[in-house]
């Protein structure tokens, strides 16, 4: 296990090694205080006296033992915690690396709470095994070997009598850890569901105060971490006791040392002198153990979060290649693709084609399969089965850079970094002048945005794109796909959702972005995809039918019940207070 961790620690795996040395000569400094103490304590039982210059060396010698371990205890942590944070520093950089490589929608289905806890919560829990339970445990646990081996050379009868308080201790040890290790499993579950309870919750929040989902929503916040709560609980009154038991026993080495060994010097079976020895030694390693079996505590926990860690870091990655892009033309063409998710099939040998310098709209039923299509064409995950091409090319011989050179995915929801606006936009393509990025974002009907803040363009964009409305984040995104400029466009139900004058810019801003594009819409507004060159009918991750507009009204059942609800919601009315309608 120690391996797994020190593997990341690469030149500073010789200061895990230094730090644990160090900590091994401060603990044996504390109890060679003892043993000072012990060359005053032996000649007074004996009834001979002591002069001052006889006292004063074993109590200086205790002295400077004790200042010695104070010193090299804080120099040992300072070095274990210096190579510990680098070593942390190392894992998180190589969780990143691998995390790129899997697929993005494997990321986002894992979910904001599960990454935090994984980048942050596990991976500190780590800090407390480099830099305290691997120097300090293996200080903690040599120099009481050391010092029972020699109780043993002193007396062995006393030595045993020293290492009866042991197996007490071990049994509930023993019995705190099959305790605590039968409830580990659903504790680290309600930890990771309250996390990611707490964030969905914190943003929802508008969500749920306009539609008064106040009740429902902080239910499930509620039960999660009430959950979280009787789990925690749970486990530490499961091991509570046992822990009592041991951190009482353990330190009191002389527990029955002094009473037995007293019988045995009375019986003249042992000395006093090596009884006093032996207690003195004692004395100096009870709290050695305690802390030895505290950070052996903590062991089943760090295994488990290494586990969870490791699991995540060899989690499937991307398939995909290091060519470049060598296609004919820029068709895309999906070949009898299968895809599942969590073990169930969504899309069943999908075969169909959108021609180059063409629109092609994809529409369906809500789960029909339209959105999980564009996410396998921008390779957010890998097919199951079948092949996805671009001018003919498997899109998994591309490396992923290649592949976003010729694509630009507009979704629905788009997120912008805390940067200006200019850099946002100006991330489509890094080394476009200032002139190009206005360029782009007078093509997305921006100015009049810029106009009104007072920033202009260089406005802060806020945390996730919050100091602007959803059509002026959409507009923005819009500027950075023109920017990039590049074949194929895919909008996955850009748009969907704003109002009728964001609606409007947006629709210029998309017909300057897909002119002489192969382009891909996902729509559920059909009058927007009348004039599309094709439309592909999706039914239950099936392809139900492909045509025209006015085909597809003819042949397709399914198209025209579309269809007719699409233009049935454009004559919906809300009546207001005044008995007047308003168009929705």
């Amino acid at each position: 296990m120690f391996q797994k961790v020190l593997q990341y620690a690469g030149e500073y795996r010789k200061k895990t090694y230094a730090a644990a040395v160090i900590l091994l000569i401060a603990v044996f400094s504390n109890v060679l205080a003892y043993l000072f103490v012990y060359r005053i304590i032996e000649p007074l039982a004996a009834g001979r006296a002591l002069s001052f210059r006889e006292a004063a060396v074993p109590v200086a010698g205790a002295a400077v033992c004790l200042v010695l371990h104070a010193c090299l205890y804080v120099k040992g942590l300072s070095v274990s915690h210096d190579a510990a944070y680098h070593t942390l520093y190392h894992l998180r950089v190589s969780l990143q690396k691998r995390l790129e490589a899997q697929p993005l929608g494997t990321i986002q289905d894992k979910g904001v709470g599960a990454l935090k806890k994984i980048f942050t919560d596990d991976i500190e829990t780590i800090e407390l095994l480099l830099a305290h339970a691997l120097p300090e445990g293996i200080a903690n646990v040599s120099v009481p070997l050391f010092i029972f081996i020699a109780m043993f050379f002193v007396d062995w009868k006393l030595g045993l009598l020293a290492l009866l308080a042991l197996p007490i201790g071990a049994v509930a040890i023993v019995m705190m850890f099959r305790s605590g290790m039968s409830k580990m499993g659903d504790y680290y579950a309600s930890s990771k569901n309250m996390n990611n309870t707490i964030i969905e919750y914190i943003n929802g929040m508008e969500v749920v105060k306009v539609f008064n989902r106040d009740g429902e929503s902080y239910h499930r916040f509620e039960t999660d971490v009430k959950n979280y709560r009787d789990f925690t609980l749970s486990w530490f009154r499961a091991c509570w006791p046992w822990m009592a038991a041991y951190t009482s026993v353990l330190p009191c080495i002389a527990l029955f040392l002094l009473p037995f060994g007293s019988v045995l010097v009375l019986r003249g079976q042992s000395t006093l002198a090596d009884l006093i020895l032996v207690l003195c030694m004692s004395f100096g390693i009870g709290t050695a153990l305690v802390r030895a079996v505290g950070f052996m505590s903590t062991m089943p926990q760090i295994n488990y979060k290494i586990n969870a860690l490791e699991e995540a870091l060899n989690a499937p990655p991307l398939c995909q290649g290091t060519e470049a892009f060598s296609g004919n033309g820029y068709s895309v063409s999906f070949e009898n693709v299968h895809f599942s998710y969590g073990g169930d099939e969504v899309l069943h040998g999908i075969s169909l084609e959108a021609r180059e310098g063409g629109l092609t709209a994809f529409v369906g039923e809500s789960g029909s399969g339209k959105s999980t299509l564009a996410k396998l064409l921008v390779h957010f995950y890998d097919v199951t089965e079948g092949t996805i091409r671009i001018g003919g090319q498997d899109i998994r011989e591309m490396s992923l850079e290649a592949l976003n050179e010729q694509i630009a995915f507009v979704a629905q929801e788009q997120f912008l970094f805390n940067i200006s606006l200019k850099e946002n936009i100006r991330l489509g393509k890094p080394g476009a002048s200032d002139e190009e990025v206005l360029a782009a974002a007078r093509k997305a009907q921006c100015m009049e945005l810029f106009e009104r803040l007072e920033n202009g363009i260089d406005t802060v964009a806020g945390d996730g794109g919050r100091q602007l409305s959803g059509g002026e984040r959409q507009r923005i995104s819009l500027a950075r796909a023109i920017l990039k400029d590049v074949p194929v466009i895919v909008l996955d139900e850009a748009g969907a959702s704003l109002d009728p004058e964001n609606e409007e810019k947006m629709n210029r801003a998309i017909a300057e972005l897909i002119k002489n594009k192969t382009v891909i819409v996902i729509a559920h507004r059909l009058r927007s995809i009348m004039d599309a060159d094709r439309i592909c009918v999706l039914s239950k991750g099936s392809l139900a039918a492909e045509g025209r507009h006015e085909e597809l009204l003819q042949s397709c059942a399914l198209y025209r019940t579309l269809w007719e609800a699409s233009e049935s919601s454009l004559s919906w009315h809300v009546s207001t207070a005044a008995g007047k309608e308003a168009s929705v």
